[in-house]
């Protein structure tokens, strides 16, 4: 039985919902499910998405305007993780408690991760069905909350590094409607429980805001912080294709050609485990760097679709 025929089969039990990205079903035409794990279906080069409640309805935060009117945000908060049983749960509890929905993209974890992931209810799961990049798990995030409606999506590490409790700050600054990125900075300020960052990263990320800055005309203070706000319609449009820790590289390049509105807010500078690596041969600072430089001179080099960009840095 094809797998098509397979969750026809299924259709109309209450239980999971699964959504082949890519497939012949989309977002606003799935079939509900009862029961399945991601090992029942082969999916190839389709990532899957694990759907485990029924949305009665988009969170929205609502926010005071100058002449008495409320804008209504509808806002997705996005955790990408791989083998992050240590933490998932604890992190996912707390993503929960500020009141957005949640979204957590799994890429092809090997630990308890997938297990954990379903003992947890009124969340989304996007599932790879084999380790595909951080990079390329912020690109399905990206195209998800585009698809689903939202009008901002706000991605948090699971690694112990960001703190849910700052996420009113990112939904504030968006509520002002003049921007469309709002990238969070380690080192705009000191801000209280900071901590040391590794010295390699601190270095490799001193250099790489430095030439985003100067080759972009930025005004940024931290190029690789993973605690960010977009607009979610923006951002779904830009077409990334870099799927590893070299994701930021081409998003800059892309952010500013496509004439998004950048600023950025603090948030505190925290390494809980310095154990914590990249993997293979980003492990080594200087091929790290040399890797990040090669993609972005390889972005660079690409046609800009933006002649005058209109970027505004820490408003």
């Amino acid at each position: 039985m094809s797998m098509n025929a397979f969750l026809a089969a299924r259709a109309g039990r209450s239980g999971h919902r699964y959504y082949r990205p890519g497939g012949a079903s989309s977002l606003r035409n799935r079939v509900s499910t009862q029961d399945l794990h991601p090992s029942d279906f082969d999916f190839a080069a389709s990532a899957l998405i694990i759907s485990r409640c029924p949305h009665p309805g988009l969170r929205v935060h609502t926010r005071s305007c100058p002449g008495g009117k409320e804008r209504r945000m509808q806002v997705l908060v996005a955790i990408p993780v791989f083998n992050e049983a240590r933490y998932v749960a604890r992190v996912v509890a707390d993503v929960r408690a500020q009141g957005h929905d949640v979204l957590v993209i799994d890429d092809g974890s090997t630990d308890d991760t997938p297990r954990i992931l379903r003992g947890i209810g009124n969340i989304d799961v996007i599932r790879h069905p084999e380790n595909r990049g951080y990079g390329q798990s912020l690109i399905d995030a990206f195209a998800y909350a585009a698809d689903r409606g939202y009008d901002w999506i706000i991605t948090i590490d699971c690694d112990d590094q960001h703190e849910p409790e700052r996420i009113p700050d990112f939904v504030d600054r968006a509520a002002h409607d003049d921007v469309d990125i709002i990238s969070g900075s380690r080192y705009m300020t000191d801000m209280p429980g900071s901590t040391d960052a590794p010295a390699d990263r601190r270095t490799i990320n001193r250099t790489i805001t430095r030439l985003l800055n100067e080759r972009l005309g930025l005004s940024l203070t931290d190029a690789f912080c993973g605690f960010k706000a977009y607009r979610a319609s923006k951002v779904a449009a830009l077409p990334l294709t870099v799927p590893g820790y070299a994701f930021p590289m081409q998003f800059w390049v892309q952010a500013v050609r496509h004439c998004l509105r950048i600023c950025e807010v603090p948030v505190p500078l925290i390494y809980n485990d310095p154990t914590r690596h990249f993997g293979g041969i980003l492990d080594d600072p200087d091929s790290r760097l040399n890797h990040y430089l090669d993609v972005f001179e390889t972005e660079m080099a690409r046609p800009s679709p933006c002649k005058k960009p209109r970027v505004r840095c820490g408003a």
